[in-house]
């Protein structure tokens, strides 16, 4: 039987289609995908994420142990509220998840991880926390859900809904969180996302969630299913795992060497001596569909003239009215050169570029 949300009924009730998304009963549009993500790029838009997995881990030591289990430093993370994404690698340099750290204080970080690799993600953290921090815990919050709330009018709306909530979030940086407490309700919102624009990520209770998502309707926030999510992430240039990285690959070859910290040298991190010991020869790359006749997707072979690789992610762009990818290709590749994808019984031509291909409403490549 398919997992649900405390939203699933509103879901039902709103016509919404839909789809088995690992295990979860979930949205993927309630009409039309391409409004919804035109909506968010230029007003706004929620999504239900309570799919997504809060876990709370405390006790002293928390910092040191979240510095050798992550691949990303959590010693960055000073101001309460500061957030941090990093990869969750295994012993062999592989992405078990990638995920969010937030900084609550000394003795408590806050973890955010993807539905589908949250039952092994515990399982690593409370393998990893026997072999070196056994007086840790680790509180997986099923009393929470999550809703994100995204586009340039997102803050307002929220605001609007939750007036309580705007002294605290007003000044919020992006990638930091606030806890708030409205009527008697505890809300942790953070500067995050996962569509390029701005907006809230908001973490509550399940009764909570489902007010906010009735209250912030009411207010004509458009509701937006997986599909309009995973254009805007693409468009973006953020990865989704178990497509643009997973187990079989190392973050330096997905695109996320960015979060990778090797600037303490003195720091171990598990993965570390993996990733040093085996340079990367492939890197992800975005990709620009230039002939008409067909539309970019997974697992499309890319050829290049340094070797073939593959598309990793690809999808039509509303935002560029074009196809866009990213792709696993040979290092030696360039942004600028032309590569060819094999598009059912066509050699298409593509254009390699530096993603992201749209953000913050704008276009950000050259079509």
């Amino acid at each position: 039987m398919l997992k649900k949300t405390a939203l699933n009924l509103l879901h039902r009730e709103a016509s919404a289609r839909m789809v088995d998304f690992g295990g979860w009963d979930m949205p993927i549009h309630y009409g039309s995908q391409i409004e919804e993500h035109h909506a968010v790029r230029r007003d706004v838009g929620m999504f239900d994420v309570s799919h997504m997995v809060v876990l709370d881990l405390k006790g002293d030591g928390a910092r040191a142990f979240l510095r050798f289990a992550l691949a990303n430093d959590v010693e960055k993370l000073k101001t309460p509220g500061r957030a941090l994404y990093s990869c969750l690698l295994r012993d062999d340099g592989h992405v078990l998840d990638d995920l969010i750290v937030y900084f609550i204080d000394e003795s408590f970080f806050r973890i955010v991880v993807n539905a589908g690799t949250a039952d092994k993600d515990a399982a690593w953290f409370k393998q990893l926390r026997a072999q070196h921090a056994p007086a840790l815990t680790i509180h997986r919050r099923h009393d929470l859900g999550i809703l994100a709330v995204q586009g340039p009018n997102a803050r307002e709306r929220v605001w609007q809904v939750l007036p309580e909530t705007r002294a605290a979030t007003a000044e919020l940086k992006p990638f930091s969180a606030a806890s708030v407490t409205c009527a008697d309700t505890a809300f942790f919102i953070a500067r995050t996302g996962y569509t390029g624009e701005d907006g809230f990520e908001i973490i509550a209770p399940h009764e909570a969630i489902v007010a906010l998502w009735q209250k912030l309707s009411a207010v004509g926030v458009r509701p937006c299913g997986l599909g309009a999510r995973d254009t805007l992430r693409l468009e973006a240039g953020m990865n989704l795992y178990g497509q643009d990285m997973d187990e079989t690959v190392s973050p330096l070859e997905s695109g996320l060497t960015w979060t990778v910290d090797f600037k303490d040298t003195a720091r171990d991190f598990v993965g570390k001596a993996a990733l040093l010991a085996q340079p990367p020869t492939r890197q992800l790359v975005g990709l620009l569909l230039l002939d008409s006749g067909g539309v970019l997707r997974a697992h499309q072979t890319v050829h290049t003239d340094h070797g073939d690789g593959e598309i990793t992610s690809g999808t039509f762009s509303p935002t560029l009215s074009r196809a866009i990818a990213l792709a696993r290709v040979p290092s030696a590749v360039q942004e600028g050169d032309t590569v060819v994808v094999a598009v059912r019984d066509k050699q298409l031509k593509a254009r390699v570029v530096k993603p992201p291909f749209a953000k913050q409403g704008k276009i950000l490549i050259a079509v």
